[in-house]
């Protein structure tokens, strides 16, 4: 999507969940870069799980909202009475990531999951609980789980006038819609910074091939942290000369990393769990460290219709029907291999953003990112 002029007068409010993306930048397969060995999903984006939705609220107004709301719906039905197995990995914990503790003791997930900026998890959580409770056929429920993640935008985003609300929360899950997912300055993504240059949302996926199950997983990620950039094994960050500790102890480190991994594989809330700690592989492989003052948090589902589990069900007994362990480090190598492109890709769709206190982020220089690509041999010189 095109950058916003910075001197509208009111709020705009943009929601880009029915429309592929509007902005003209490449994603970095347009430009040879393959990351991994397995193949995409039709859109490469975590929407190729089938059943999966995604909606965004973007909110740029004047010189300082640079903010938004994510919503990443596990079917299209009512998740609170047709809940999916889940997990939630803490790579590590400096953040308020809201819902985990019902997930890590039941293994479930019942509501859609919502990223938005730090200050904003109340309302989110808030909204969350209105919308599931005035779901048909929720009118008895007296107890939900809202599930929000976020990270910190507050170097772009007047953070602190908490400009996120109830209705941009429910927008964005209203128009969450399956197809391709708009990546960069986007929802929860708007106002985020990652290795020093814009970030934001970024997602891809990975399709297993017949002979291990055909599964698919996709990943969407909130881009906030830092580290030193490396692409497709290249140290692209030590080439720019752009990273954290260059010129100071901990330099620009801190952040975020919000992971969403869902998947079609049937797996237990035990294997979704060993399936989200590999997405801290995945961000590792980009350069990312975890630091001190980083929350870096996986929310992985399975969307394998046979092991919902219901709300009310007058039998005792629970007949889930979930893959072997030894069958799921295929699942693994996909999840690594999505979470590392969708972070990859993430920096390529932002575009430069100037917001609070008129500080300027620069998005990733992607004309000196392929010729030092093309230096290291990784893509074709043209």
């Amino acid at each position: 999507m095109k950058p916003l002029p910075l001197f509208t007068a009111v709020l705009l409010i943009f929601t880009m969940t029915t429309f592929p993306q509007e902005s003209s930048k490449k994603c970095p397969r347009d430009y040879g870069i393959t990351i991994g060995v397995l193949p995409t999903g039709a859109h490469n984006a975590i929407t190729d799980v089938a059943g999966v939705q995604v909606g965004h609220t973007t909110l740029i107004s004047r010189n300082h909202i640079r903010t938004g709301v994510t919503a990443i719906l596990p079917h299209t039905g009512n998740i609170f009475q047709q809940k999916v197995p889940a997990a939630i990995y803490i790579g590590n914990g400096f953040g308020k990531l809201a819902g985990y503790s019902q997930v890590r003791e039941l293994g479930t997930l019942e509501t859609p999951i919502i990223l938005t900026n730090t200050l904003s998890v109340p309302v989110a959580s808030d909204a969350l609980i209105s919308y599931t409770l005035e779901q048909p056929g929720n009118e008895s429920v007296r107890s939900v789980n809202p599930v929000v993640g976020e990270t910190n935008d507050g170097g772009l985003n007047d953070i602190r006038g908490r400009h996120v609300e109830t209705k941009h929360v429910l927008r964005a899950i209203e128009n969450a819609t399956t197809g391709p997912v708009p990546e960069g300055n986007v929802g929860a993504g708007t106002g985020t910074i990652c290795f020093g240059f814009k970030g934001g949302i970024g997602t891809a996926s990975r399709i297993l091939p017949e002979s291990l199950g055909g599964y698919t997983v996709g990943v969407l990620v909130q881009t906030n942290f830092g580290g030193v950039l490396e692409i497709n094994g290249v140290p692209v960050g030590e080439e720019l000369g752009h990273y954290s500790y260059r010129d100071q102890i901990m330099g620009d480190a801190d952040g975020s990393c919000m992971m969403v991994v869902a998947t079609d594989a049937p797996l237990s809330p035990r294997n979704l769990e060993r399936l989200a700690k590999r997405a801290m592989l995945g961000l590792a492989k980009t350069g990312g460290i975890a630091s001190n003052g980083s929350g870096d948090y996986v929310i992985a589902f399975s969307t394998s219709p046979e092991n919902f589990v219901p709300y009310n069900n007058e039998s005792p007994f629970y007949h889930p029907k979930f893959l072997r362990n030894d069958a799921v480090s295929p699942l693994f190598l996909a999840t690594i291999e999505a979470t590392e492109e969708a972070i990859i890709n993430s920096l390529f769709a932002a575009e430069t953003m100037t917001g609070h206190n008129d500080r300027t982020v620069e998005a990733l220089p992607v004309d000196r990112v392929l010729q030092i690509m093309k230096e290291y041999n990784r893509i074709p010189s043209r």
